[in-house]
């Protein structure tokens, strides 16, 4: 009885090695920080098509932060619709929810809008929000599986960076707190992904903390790698913003035979990832041009509010415009702008279009002006910022001298704010400050300081705009270094 059970084993043994002896493949192909950049979607539905032919199984991932950027997409009746049907078309698999897929309320009708799920282990959603997420996804990849797990990134304050009255009803752990619980994974499929919205650096400290992963699909950050980009053997993987890149993945995988019960074990044998301009890509889908057409089909958006005599080239000019806009239509003393409000890089010279002010600004933010002594504007500054440099916001009707840590110059040590003309500013003197509810939300401010005004951010700046007909603000700094 033992040797015919023996014999039964063996040639199970060896069906199993017959049927699955060899290497087989599996091919990702992802974006990450899309932003709503509609228009490069044609060369991706492209793209996507050209691999598909060539591997059927194709799975289409994204790193998060779908939305935000185009007014074609964030201004549609449904907020930032038009992704996802477009997302639907090229045929994405799924998705990492990114910090600014929470913007304008709009995620919960989203959800059930998309073809595909989205995946985010560190975030559970109370059934009245609507929003329908999963932690992870098993996907069968040409007779493999392969277990994909989403986290997203907290800011200091423990939420993602959006707007925290986006997140009612939604609760975060930090992701390093709850990857962990998915090393099953490792056992139960043959290859482990983590579809991350965390950062760079965070990535490769979660491919130092967790070995088991095979591969992680970043973005948050907007780092442009170059290929086969390895962490404690960990193949990591991330995109400028924008759809200026996108990443073809190739996992191969070697059969180690079968388990006891008959199942085939793989191994993953090699990892290589390649790097694909999207905008010089040669073909374009049709069929998806002729969506993007459609969605951007906008008489307003293409209105014309006022000319730049010279562009804008860095974020800083854009920021001291949008001061001036706030300071001057809200009759204010100051005006405070935060950095990651303004959403482009550069403007280039001529016509300023109501297109041009939402892609600025497509947060749908409120003014408010606040009474605030020196000394409680500091504060909210600083608190604001978290003492970091790059998140210290732009001014009008002041100026700022930082001074930052020898050993980190990335931290603020102290500030001086000056007037405009130079001298010190009166710290103990009241003043009328415009800025919007992000910042109000964000910071540290004095109780009963506040007065919401019924006007949104935008509103402010095409006012300003319209008045003013022709702007430039070409080499004007107001927040400055000290050497």
């Amino acid at each position: 009885m033992k040797i015919r059970s023996l014999l039964l084993w063996l040639a199970l043994w060896l069906v199993c090695v017959h049927l699955y002896a060899g290497r087989r493949e599996v091919h990702i192909l992802s974006a990450n920080d899309m932003h709503a950049t509609v228009w490069n979607f044609p060369q991706l539905a492209a793209i996507a098509d050209s691999l598909r032919a060539l591997y059927p199984d194709l799975l289409v991932l994204s790193g998060g932060d779908n939305r935000t950027g185009d007014p074609v997409s964030d201004r549609y009746e449904i907020p930032a619709y038009p992704m996802v049907a477009l997302m639907n078309q090229v045929g994405f698999s799924a998705s990492a929810l990114g910090n600014h897929d929470f913007d304008v309320h709009s995620l919960a009708p989203l959800t059930l809008l998309s073809n595909f799920r989205y995946l985010c282990a560190n975030m559970t959603a109370d059934d009245s929000t609507n929003v329908r997420v999963v932690p992870s996804q098993v996907f069968d990849v040409n007779g493999l599986r392969v277990g994909i797990v989403g986290v997203i990134q907290l800011s200091p304050n423990g939420i993602p960076s959006t707007h925290p009255d986006n997140l009612k009803g939604l609760h975060f752990q930090p992701a390093k707190d709850v990857i962990g619980q998915y090393e099953w994974m490792s056992k139960t499929c043959d290859v482990t992904l983590l579809l991350s919205h965390l950062g760079y650096e965070e990535d490769r400290q979660m491919a130092r903390l967790f070995p088991w992963i095979d591969v992680i699909v970043g973005g948050h950050t907007h780092t442009q790698l170059k290929g086969d980009e390895m962490e404690n053997g960990v193949l990591i993987t991330q995109n400028r913003n924008k759809l200026r890149f996108v990443t073809h993945t190739t996992l191969t995988l070697d059969s180690t035979g079968c388990s006891d019960d008959g199942v085939a074990k793989w191994h993953v044998a090699d990892k290589h990832s390649e790097y694909i301009n999207v905008p010089a890509f040669s073909q374009r889908n049709k069929t998806v041009e002729q969506m993007v057409a459609f969605f951007s089909n906008s008489p307003e958006l293409r209105r014309v509010l006022a000319h730049a005599e010279t562009p804008f080239e860095v974020p800083e000019e854009l920021g001291c415009m949008i001061c001036d806009a706030f300071k001057e239509e809200c009759q204010a003393d100051i005006a405070v702008v935060n950095p990651g409000g303004i959403r482009i890089d550069s403007l280039s010279q001529g016509d300023i279009t109501v297109r041009d002010v939402f892609e600025i600004d497509p947060f749908d933010n409120h003014a408010v002006v606040l009474t605030l002594t020196g000394h409680e504007l500091l504060h909210m500054m600083l608190s604001y910022c978290h003492n970091r440099k790059f998140s210290f916001p732009f001014v009008a009707g002041m100026q700022c001298v930082l001074t930052t840590k020898k050993d980190n110059p990335r931290i603020i040590e102290s500030v001086k704010l000056l007037k405009p003309d130079g001298r010190p500013l009166d710290m103990k003197k009241r003043y009328r400050v415009a800025t919007n509810s992000y910042i109000v939300a964000t910071s540290q401010i004095p109780e009963g300081s506040d007065e919401h005004l019924n006007l949104l951010t935008t509103d402010l700046m095409m006012q300003f705009l319209q008045r003013r007909a022709n702007v430039s603000y070409q080499g004007e700094r107001r927040v400055h270094v000290a050497p």
